[in-house]
């Protein structure tokens, strides 16, 4: 980086680097929306020679720029530690594929700030539910800002924005939930009255229904990072994290232990990537299929069309959960529950693990649910 680069960088409070110190340094480049360089126009370039802005700062901007269209892939990701991780996994097995892709500037990670990041002070259930995590990622994809985005499957409504597919996942990480104190090895271990923090309704219904002595602080947002120093500052006793995303950033040393599925189900799609492109773009979309892992997809499939028919929100306690058993067919377990734990269903479905008959599993679970809770449950 020249001295233009790295004082724009300064002024600008933002690191501008090639890749992560665990990358290839020759392999990508980062742009931060807020401050985008690449997205700098030539009016505003001229603009500032006008003003006798200094030429090593147009430089710098012309070169980023230039770096940027010139990308082969530009993936689309939000700035949190996590989301940056899958960004780096995604690159990393592109490129172990695609020699192409390992050429300086040839994969570009565009940071883009959503809904979900820009407001931490609310549930999530009160700021507008679907798309939180996606909506701003998928208006890049779009527009053409971006090539592909990588999302938390989890985060992912089940409907998909027009102009839009997601031909991808990628191997589904370990789907358990992580128990986190410092003071208790397990939820059991806890004394009544203990706090346990958590922005999952699907976590505090389950455990509110098994461990009703507990509480639960229900506002318990923010990354990875954030959520364990508000538990080492004392904020709440324990809280649970998915162990997926605590092994994609090196962080197991701080699980107390990890929750079987029988004491807590997994949220729909958890611990899988998931990756999108525009329906018209043939070009991604071979990229894309280079990378499909395709029992991961199919069991998202089945998972999310369980949730599609309990048309599940974020106001709607719902677990789902479906894998390859030893005989190689399919075995679902769908769950929901009230809030405040006090009524929860469950039910499982198996058979083929074949795309249709999978789907038709989930939505069938599905029904069966809506039809044993009855009217209200779910408004309730």
């Amino acid at each position: 980086m020249d001295i233009a680069s790295s004082s724009l960088c300064q002024a600008h409070k933002i690191s501008l680097t090639r890749c992560q110190p665990s990358s290839p340094v020759n392999s990508c480049s980062l742009t931060f929306t807020g401050f985008s360089l690449p997205q700098i126009s030539a009016p505003c370039l001229a603009k500032c020679r006008r003003k006798g802005t200094s030429s090593g700062f147009v430089r710098a901007c012309v070169a980023v720029e230039q770096k940027t269209r010139n990308a082969i892939i530009r993936i689309g990701t939000r700035g949190s530690p996590l989301a940056l991780a899958q960004a780096y996994e995604t690159r990393a097995k592109l490129q172990a594929i695609h020699p192409e892709l390992t050429e300086d500037g040839a994969i570009h990670i565009e940071i883009i700030k959503t809904t979900g990041d820009k407001i931490l002070s609310q549930p999530l259930a009160d700021i507008g539910g679907k798309g939180l995590f996606t909506k701003e990622i998928d208006e890049a994809l779009i527009n053409g800002h971006i090539d592909i985005a990588v999302h938390s499957m989890k985060d992912v409504p089940t409907y998909l924005p027009e102009k839009t597919v997601l031909p991808c996942n990628l191997v589904r990480e370990d789907v358990r939930d992580a128990f986190i104190c410092l003071t208790a090895a397990s939820l059991a271990d806890l004394p009544a009255g203990s706090v346990v923090g958590t922005a999952s309704l699907r976590r505090k219904s389950q455990i509110l229904h098994k461990y009703p002595s507990l509480a639960v602080e229900e506002n318990f947002r923010g990354n990875v990072q954030t959520r364990l120093s508000k538990l080492q500052g004392g904020k709440v006793h324990a809280t649970l994290l998915a162990l997926a995303g605590l092994k994609r950033l090196s962080m197991t040393e701080n699980v107390a232990s990890v929750l079987s599925l029988d004491e807590m189900l997994p949220a729909v799609a958890q611990g899988a990537i998931g990756i999108a492109c525009r329906t018209d773009d043939d070009k991604m979309a071979s990229y894309l299929a280079s990378l499909n892992h395709e029992e991961t997809r199919l069991a998202v499939a089945c998972e999310r069309a369980f949730l599609e028919t309990l048309d599940g929100s974020c106001r709607t306690p719902i677990a789902g959960y479906a894998a390859k058993d030893e005989e190689g067919n399919c075995f679902f377990r769908g769950l929901v529950a009230s809030p405040d734990g006090t009524r929860v269903l469950e039910t499982s479905r198996k058979g083929p693990y074949v795309f249709e008959d999978m789907v038709k599993m989930g939505k069938d679970a599905g029904q069966e649910l809506l039809s044993r809770a009855g009217p209200g449950f779910f408004s309730n």
